[in-house]
């Protein structure tokens, strides 16, 4: 049987059970079907998070770096789309490298459509060869068992509380949903598609494009209203009236371009079913999830999908309380804002709290009898069903009742806190925990490069974008102190805070003519029929930057390259797109850059023609995100007098 083994690093996530990555262990000398498990992520227990386990499949050992850096770069990608980048922390993150004897997955169109023994047996088809289209990568006899036996070297992780994402070691595009993804490592799209399908299998949210044959539309919908919550069959007025579906978001800009309402087509049908915007993430990967989707995917992630219940740990409720004792809760920490924590005593709110996880029971007077609660809530505004925002996911109570007094240890050390092994952006929310003796408060510190931070409140929070940091890297400590025993050993820890945005650079296919840009008027660009666009993203810091464009003020669009083409080939733009696989590219005409080219016959489409506005940014992985910068472009219509570039570009 096939070794497999744990790294050291996983038995080591003790410090604080927060981020770690430490060195990887070189697997060049394992035997085939060994396993490194690699923990990336690890932001508490397993059996208190949702756990993000990546596999890979057909990476041999001498391939295992670049496993590593496809790693590096979907997670990124994911990291960049919300809710995943604002709720990050809420994962734990485990890398398992597998080597496998043969390089590549089976039956792969683009790679020799051939049978390869890899350990995950991953493949595009059941019998070689595949279709040149196929695009479903699938485990083959006995991968997903041998999938479970790598998984179940990781304590605490079930099958409820985790979502694994599989790796083929190709750059061909491919992949599948449920709750053992698929993708592939290097094509342009493999990153966007696990965002997409944990839409599907972390939030049940459904297909919202208009097939199920990309070249032919879907037959007329026919059912009742559709159980999704982002499909109707419901007028605006109609889900206004009833106060159904998405009627709390109607008329919003679309976090995915456009405006919240009411768009044809969904579910693989093109007609007689309406979906929340022009397109999102479910409909055409690269967008981002539309407020719909976004507020579901909270829900399920601060959840832990199938334990609908917010983690918050606590003084234990079925242990006695005294009056003298300091009543604490540890709350989960989005990256970007604060939970909400409020404090009762006998059903009165006590004011001043200052949104503290202590409550010093003596210092409100509280005494036998009298009766404690808390609440943890998460008041972001991305949520707006009250059933969601005052479930379980979102809202957590505690409630003790004093009765005695028990004596009080003491131990002086933080338990958790955010990831020190990287980077932190200059506008997250940096947090620590510590240690709770039973009858104070230990001391937080604060320090900015050497400086004391104000920390009038105690708090084990700290909104660095609230101090309005120079563009530069910052150091960050925070030191637990006992104020009862100054002599007390202490500890420190220290964060670089990384507060420079990324630098992205364009370059274009060469235009009719230029108009050089001004202080008020960004650079004017002239093309016949089509024109190539290039980005290219720089950074102070290490990690996959992830760079984004927008076309006419639209959605926020994924560059990924050009698909089915070698990295760093440039995105092409024409008046109705680039038709590769079966769907068109780059289209400058209405229905958005992505789309199904027999959608140009619907909706009285219009070729791209005429002047288009295009910005770009890029977002590091500190999560820093450059303000975006614009160039336009006009496309002329030659009538046929310049012939079209070719109808995909593909390797030599």
């Amino acid at each position: 049987m096939a070794k497999r083994r744990i790294a050291a690093a996983v038995g080591a996530a003790g410090l604080l059970g927060t981020m770690l990555t430490g060195a990887i262990p070189s697997v060049a000398a394992e035997e085939v079907g060994s396993a490194t498990v690699v923990p990336l992520q690890v932001t508490g227990d397993p059996e208190d998070r949702l756990n993000l386990i990546i596999l890979g499949d057909g990476y041999t050992a001498e391939e295992m770096q670049q496993f590593r850096d496809d790693v590096d770069k979907h997670l990124n990608v994911q990291w960049s789309i919300e809710p995943f980048r604002s709720y990050r922390d809420y994962f734990n993150v485990y890398m398992i490298e597998i080597v496998s004897g043969e390089s590549g997955i089976s039956c792969d169109p683009d790679d020799g459509n051939v049978r390869r023994d890899t350990p995950l047996k991953l493949q595009y088809a059941s019998t070689c060869p595949a279709g040149a289209n196929a695009r479903g990568v699938t485990f083959g006899t006995g991968g997903q068992a041998a999938l479970e036996q790598y998984v179940s070297m990781i304590p605490g992780v079930t099958a409820q509380n985790r979502q694994t994402l599989t790796l083929a070691n190709t750059s061909t595009y491919g992949g599948i949903g449920g709750r053992n993804a698929t993708t592939t490592g290097q094509a342009p799209q493999g990153p966007l598609v696990s965002p997409h399908e944990l839409g599907h299998s972390l939030g049940n949210l459904q297909d919202e494009y208009p097939y199920s044959a990309r070249n032919v539309p879907g037959a007329p919908y026919t059912g009742g209203e559709p159980s999704s919550i982002h499909h109707t069959l419901l007028t605006e007025q109609q889900m206004l009236d009833q106060q159904r579906k998405w009627f709390r978001w109607l008329g919003e800009e679309s976090l995915a371009g456009g405006v919240i309402g009411r768009y044809e087509s969904g579910q693989t049908r093109a007609s007689g079913i309406w979906r929340p915007s022009e397109h999102s993430i479910m409909r055409w990967i690269g967008y981002h999830f539309d407020q719909i989707g976004r507020e579901r995917m909270i829900e399920k992630i601060s959840g832990r999908r199938d334990d609908v219940e917010m983690t918050v740990e606590s003084t234990p409720t079925d242990q006695p309380v005294s009056p003298g004792d300091v009543l604490w809760v540890e709350t989960m920490h989005p990256l970007y804002h604060e939970l909400t924590v409020t404090w009762e005593v006998n059903g009165q709110v006590v004011a001043g709290t200052n949104n503290s996880r202590n409550f010093d029971l003596d210092a409100h007077g509280v005494q036998i009898g009298d009766v404690v609660k808390v609440t943890v809530s998460d008041d972001t505004e991305d949520v707006r069903d009250p059933a969601v925002a005052n479930g379980g996911a979102l809202t957590q109570t505690r409630e003790w009742t004093i009765v005695e007094e028990p004596p009080a240890p003491s131990e002086v050390k933080f338990t958790s806190s955010t990831a020190t092994t990287h980077p932190v952006g200059g506008q997250d929310v940096v947090y620590v925990e510590t240690t709770h003796p039973r009858d104070r408060v230990l001391d937080v510190t604060w320090r900015l490069n050497g400086n004391v931070l104000p920390n009038p409140h105690n708090s084990r929070n700290l909104d660095l974008g609230a101090l309005n940091l120079p563009a530069r890297s910052h150091q960050l400590t925070a030191t637990v102190s006992d104020p009862e025993v100054p002599s007390a050993p202490t500890q420190t820890l220290t964060w670089t805070v990384d507060n420079v945005a990324p630098e992205v650079t364009y370059e274009l296919s060469d235009p009719v003519s230029v108009v050089p840009g001004t202080r008020v008027r960004p650079p004017h660009y002239v093309f016949r029929e089509w024109f190539e666009m290039g980005l290219e993203a720089t950074d102070d810091h290490d990690g996959y930057v992830v760079i984004e464009f927008q076309l006419d003020g639209d959605g926020w669009f994924n560059y990924h390259g050009w698909p089915d083409a070698p990295e760093g080939t440039p995105y092409r733009f024409t008046p109705a797109g680039t038709v590769i696989k079966e769907i068109a590219y780059g289209n400058l005409g209405s229905g958005g850059l992505t789309k199904a080219p027999f959608e140009q016959f619907y909706d009285g489409f219009e070729p791209g023609y005429g002047r288009h506005e295009i910005q770009y940014r890029a977002i590091d992985a500190a999560g820093n995100i450059s303000a975006p910068k614009t160039f336009t472009v006009t496309v002329t219509d030659t009538n046929g007098a310049t012939p079209l570039p070719p109808g995909a570009i593909v390797p030599e």
